[in-house]
């Protein structure tokens, strides 16, 4: 009986133990589980969106860009050719059908002889025929209106009187140009369409120059040379009045005293003669 007794309370405290020991294991587990229930683990951070984050960078390969092909040059249109100027015959001799003679006076240099030129063609009722420089013209300014305004021809002597055989096609042209841009400006008439060449000196290209420009050339028919040192107030006399015939063109020069001391006796002589004295328009 007392060993039935303690195989029971044996059995009894087993199962004490057993439900001890299954106590411990569910106050361990269930704790844990709580845990794990009541604290997920935290989510990773979602990816932020493409526009407010730096778009992971792609790799492009480089274009070559196309070169533009340059465009072929059109072909340029070939200037005309120059338009072909007739050379007028030069002049150094007027109209030989009338008993008339042309007095010129060229200015370059000085006035020594000028006002009397202007006396004696007054005197004589003559429209004189004058050839200066575009210098001596801005030299002698109210010379040049009391020639213009006396109603006599002036024309274009170049402006630094240049020997126009020995200067470019340009210089030429400014010779030109500068000389009628200073007296039409202070005469209000052109110098053209005749000029004469310095120291006579011309050429067939320089006419051709000359043409293109509008000009005509004129030398003459007698030199007076009253121009040289040697020259007398007699001997130039005499060398014109020895050479009277239609349509001669004398030259002399505004610059010497000659010119001026003679010219009154000399238009008195050819007029006795018969002859009339005409400016160069006049006389062609």
């Amino acid at each position: 009986m007392e060993m039935g007794s303690m195989t029971q309370r044996t059995k009894i405290l087993i199962l004490l133990a057993a439900l001890l020991v299954a106590g411990g294991i569910l106050a361990y587990v269930l704790p844990r589980q709580q845990e794990i229930t009541i604290n997920p683990p935290s989510p990773s951070p979602a990816p932020p969106p493409a526009s407010q984050g730096t778009a992971p960078p792609t790799t492009t390969t480089p274009m070559t860009p196309t070169p533009t092909p340059n465009p072929s040059p059109q072909p340029q249109p070939t200037p005309p050719p120059p338009t072909p100027v007739t050379v007028p015959a030069e002049i150094s001799r007027g109209n030989t059908a009338k008993k008339q003679v042309i007095f010129t006076f060229d200015g370059g240099a000085g006035i020594q002889s000028a006002q009397k030129i202007l006396d004696v063609l007054a005197k004589h009722q003559v429209k004189g025929t004058f050839f200066v420089t575009g210098k001596w013209a801005e030299q002698n300014p109210d010379l040049m209106k009391a020639i213009a305004n006396t109603g006599h021809e002036i024309f274009n002597h170049t402006y630094s009187h240049a020997d126009l055989t020995t200067i470019s096609d340009a210089q030429i042209r400014s010779e030109f140009s500068k000389a009628e841009n200073i007296i039409s400006g202070l005469t209000g008439k052109t110098t053209k369409p005749y000029f004469r060449p310095p120291y006579g000196a011309r050429n067939l290209h320089v006419r051709q120059i000359a043409a293109q420009e509008g000009y005509t050339s004129v030398y003459w028919t007698l030199d007076a040379l009253d121009w040289q040192e040697t020259a007398t107030a007699e001997g130039t006399k005499q060398r014109i009045l020895s050479n009277v015939s239609n349509g001669a063109i004398y030259l002399m020069h505004i610059g010497d005293n000659i010119t001026g001391d003679i010219l009154d006796e000399v238009f008195t002589e050819i007029k006795n003669r018969g002859f009339g004295i005409v400016s160069l328009t006049q006389g062609m």
